[in-house]
């Protein structure tokens, strides 16, 4: 893969990048910042290496349909490889790799043992029956069987992907090794070796990071309005607990659309959409005729005047068409790369601030790693400690990170970016180069 050329800050694009272009960007923009060798970013540009395998599945009527399946292993000079595992009909090998890289960061910014991985099936998960997915996944289990491992690569659920799948990709791993080997992905059930928490943890991350990132700006949460894009676990479960926190949150969607008050939803009268799919459109339909509630399109919410934007569903949605549009003063990224490079450019200039993904919802897979430790050490932890010891994390990053834009003028993302690149850039410099 070559190294596409560098869009400058006076020239936003127009559409969209691909993963991989944005985490190659933000790692050269990060590098500006850091005295690293010139190598060490080279190095970083690249994976390690991306498995590409066949998976075929005999469909429910004895047909025959083979699917391709990816793996990207970005680096792993800091511990094993880890991220999700998504089925969605655009996975690539250009996608899993930028996801990959922005895995590697992830980790890094939160101090993890852990490099960046992530991979899946271009398949319409929609399209398969329950057992159809589980044939599909025990198959793709073993065709990564090499590549995977709970001291290697150790996968977890992502798009179209849950705790199920990875209780069966768990198992086919199992049988293959001859042993129980529940370490070899994080995600899955508690009664098999997964972690209480971990579900909600993202959206967990998110107002934790949120909540603190008023606190900076000198605001009271009870005096805060947020507006929340995505109303899936991350969406869900932050915007829930920054109401039980005392902010406002006056806007919500899903994939059909928006609702609007201004003098605010109860949020906990709204099914996640895990819980029951698209209920915020029901919800909407049952209180059409409040005076105060506006139906909106998922558009229309990133453009709200309110406090805090939450963008939780896709990447994406803040583009260099509707930055300018931006009326929130604060932006927290609950999705991956919901914000263009050429976007945040434009943000940055408006003097919007931007949390970014890397920090914000990282508490996925900071409780990924501690479901890793429970399985290594064969011992459960209770609700109550996964939370507290995510909260300590969260606040130890976030603290990092600050002090970043507190000493060189940066913004949130170059901050966390920096963060990141200096912990890595400091493993690879002590490991050094194998000739």
């Amino acid at each position: 893969m070559t190294t596409p050329p560098s869009t400058t800050e006076s020239e936003p694009a127009d559409e969209p990048d691909s993963a991989l272009v944005t985490a190659r960007r933000q790692l050269e923009r990060a590098a500006t910042h850091v005295d690293v060798d010139p190598g060490v970013v080279e190095r970083l540009k690249h994976p390690t290496r991306v498995q590409q395998v066949s998976v075929p599945l005999e469909r429910d009527d004895g047909a025959v349909e083979v699917f391709t399946g990816y793996r990207a292993q970005h680096d792993d000079v800091r511990g094993p490889y880890k991220g999700g595992l998504r089925y969605h009909p655009e996975v690539s090998a250009e996608e899993c790799t930028g996801l990959s890289m922005w895995m590697t960061w992830k980790c890094a910014v939160m101090d993890l043992p852990f490099g960046g991985g992530k991979g899946g099936i271009a398949v319409d998960p929609k399209s398969l029956t329950d057992d159809e997915t589980e044939r599909l996944t025990r198959r793709f289990a073993e065709e990564l069987r090499d590549a995977v491992g709970p001291k290697k690569d150790v996968p977890a659920p992502d798009m179209g992907t849950d705790a199920q799948t990875m209780a069966w990709f768990m198992d086919a791993y199992s049988m293959q090794q001859g042993e129980t080997i529940p370490g070899v992905v994080t995600g899955k059930p508690p009664v098999i070796g997964g972690s209480y928490g971990r579900e909600e943890a993202p959206g967990r991350s998110t107002a934790i990071v949120t909540r603190e990132a008023v606190k900076y700006y000198d605001r009271e949460l009870s005096e805060t309005t947020v507006a929340v894009q995505g109303f899936g676990s991350v969406g869900a479960n932050a915007a829930r607990l920054l109401e039980e926190w005392g902010a406002t949150v006056v806007a919500v969607s899903d994939v059909n659309g928006a609702i609007y008050d201004s003098e605010g939803i109860d949020v906990e009268e709204i099914p996640a959409h895990d819980e029951e799919p698209e209920a915020v459109t029901r919800f909407a339909s049952e209180i059409a005729d409040a005076d105060s509630v506006e139906q909106l399109s998922n558009e229309d919410l990133l453009e709200l005047d309110i406090d805090v934007l939450i963008p939780a569903a896709v990447g994406n949605v803040i583009t260099a068409d509707n930055a300018d549009a931006i009326a929130a003063d604060i932006v927290v990224e609950g999705a991956n790369g919901p914000t263009t490079f050429a976007a945040d450019t434009i943000l940055e200039e408006r003097d919007v601030q931007v949390i970014p993904d890397i920090l914000a919802n990282a508490g996925g897979v900071t409780v990924s790693y501690f479901e890793w430790l429970q399985d290594i050490n064969r011992r459960q932890w209770s609700l109550e400690r996964v939370n507290e010891e995510l909260e300590e994390h969260m606040l130890e990053a976030w603290d990092a990170v600050q002090a970043q834009v507190d000493a060189e003028g940066l913004t949130w993302r170059d901050a966390a970016y920096v963060v990141a690149l200096s912990r890595i850039a400091e493993a690879k410099e002590t490991r050094g180069l194998w000739p």
